[in-house]
C-alpha cells in the first residue's frame, strides 16, 4: 500500500502525550489539508475514528466514522463526522466496558470503561458550532479520540493488565458472538 499519507504515530511518540492545540481558523488551508489526510488515513487503515495527533499534528481535530470493517466487523454504519475543538458537555451516569483498539497501538485491544452516552459541542468543518449526542459505539469512538486530544491513550483507562489481549484473540471473541 503506497500512499502519500503521513505515517500513523505509534505509542511512544511524544505527540501522543501532548494536549492538542485549539484551532483558530477552520478555513486555514493547513487545517483543511489535515482533515483530508485524516479522512484518507482513516479509510485506508480500516479505522472507525482518528485524531490529528495520530498524524503528528497537535491540533484539536477528530473524525468519528463508525462502519463495519475488518477491525470492527460489528460496528454500526454512520456518516463520518469532522469534529473540531470539541467539548464534552454532559454524559450519562451509565458506564459500559468494551474492547477498544487504536491505530497508534497496533495488535492490542483493551477492555475500556466509557460513558454510554455523551453530549458534545464542537465546530464543524464549515466553521459552524454544533451540538450532538452520541451513544453506544459512536460515543465510545468519540471518547477514545477525545482522549488523544488530551494526551491519553486507551491503555491509560484499562483497569487491569488482565483486560489487554491481542488483536487475534479479540477477533476470535467477536466471531463467537
Amino acid at each position: 500500500m503506497t500512499s502519500n499519507l503521513p505515517p500513523i504515530c505509534q505509542l511512544g511518540n511524544p505527540i501522543l502525550r501532548q494536549i492538542a492545540s485549539a484551532i483558530a481558523n477552520v478555513h486555514d488551508p493547513s487545517v483543511e489539508n489535515s482533515i483530508s489526510q485524516l479522512m484518507s488515513t482513516l479509510t485506508e487503515s480500516n479505522g472507525v475514528g482518528i485524531a490529528a495527533p495520530q498524524l503528528g499534528r497537535s491540533l484539536q481535530i477528530v473524525i468519528v466514522a463508525s462502519r463495519p470493517n475488518p477491525r470492527y466487523p460489528q460496528a454500526p454504519y454512520m456518516e463520518p463526522i469532522v469534529i473540531i475543538n470539541p467539548k464534552m458537555r454532559s454524559h450519562s451516569q451509565e458506564i459500559v466496558k468494551d474492547w477498544e483498539g487504536c491505530l497508534s497501538i497496533p495488535s492490542i485491544r483493551g477492555l475500556v470503561p466509557r460513558y454510554k452516552s455523551i453530549e458534545v459541542e464542537f465546530t464543524n468543518s464549515n466553521g459552524q458550532l454544533e451540538q450532538r449526542e452520541f451513544s453506544d459505539f459512536p460515543a465510545r469512538i468519540f471518547q477514545h479520540e477525545y482522549d488523544h486530544l488530551e494526551g491519553k491513550v486507551f491503555l491509560d483507562r484499562v483497569e487491569s493488565s488482565l483486560e489487554i489481549i491481542s488483536d487475534a484473540e479479540y477477533l476470535k471473541l467477536v466471531q463467537k458472538n
